[in-house]
C-alpha cells in the first residue's frame, strides 16, 4: 500500500509498477489526533489537581486519557510551571525547655460531669471505680 502524497489516498495494487489500482481509498477529516495550546492544557491539569477532583473524570469530560493529563502533569513539573508532587516538608519550631520538668508546676487536670442539674468536679486523678459510684449515686438520687 502507497500513500499518494497530493491527494493524500492510500493506493492499493496487487502488482507493484504496473499502475494497476484495484482499490482507492481516500481517508478525509480529522486524523483523530487533537492539538491542544499549552493554555487548555494548563488549565485541563489545574482543574484535575483541584481537591477531590478524580483525573479519570477530568480527561472523559475534556476528550483525553487519564494518561495523556498524566504527562501533560509531568511536562508541566519538567518546566518548573507546576511544583513537584512529593508534600513538602512541614516547618519545626525548635523545642526550647528553660529547666528540667520535674521542677515545672503542672496544674491538675479537672474533670466535670454534669448529670442534669448536678455537676461533679474531681481531678483527673480520681479512682475509676470510686466515680463510677459517685456517679451512680448522683443518678439514684434524683
Amino acid at each position: 500500500m502507497g500513500l499518494d502524497g497530493k491527494k493524500d489516498a492510500h493506493l492499493d495494487s496487487s502488482t507493484v509498477g504496473s499502475g494497476a489500482v484495484s482499490r482507492l481509498e481516500v481517508l478525509e477529516g480529522p486524523s483523530g489526533r487533537r492539538v491542544r495550546p499549552d493554555a487548555e492544557w494548563a488549565r485541563i491539569v489545574g482543574e484535575s489537581l483541584l481537591p477531590g477532583a478524580q483525573v479519570a473524570e477530568v480527561a472523559r469530560k475534556h476528550g483525553a486519557t487519564r494518561w495523556q493529563i498524566y504527562d501533560w502533569r509531568r511536562r508541566f513539573r519538567q518546566r518548573g510551571e507546576l511544583p513537584s508532587c512529593e508534600a513538602p516538608q512541614p516547618p519545626f519550631a525548635p523545642l526550647v525547655v528553660d529547666g528540667p520538668l520535674e521542677e515545672r508546676h503542672v496544674p491538675a487536670v479537672k474533670l466535670e460531669i454534669a448529670i442534669g442539674d448536678v455537676v461533679v468536679r474531681t481531678d483527673a486523678a480520681i479512682d475509676g471505680e470510686q466515680l463510677s459510684r459517685v456517679i451512680r449515686a448522683v443518678r439514684a438520687s434524683r
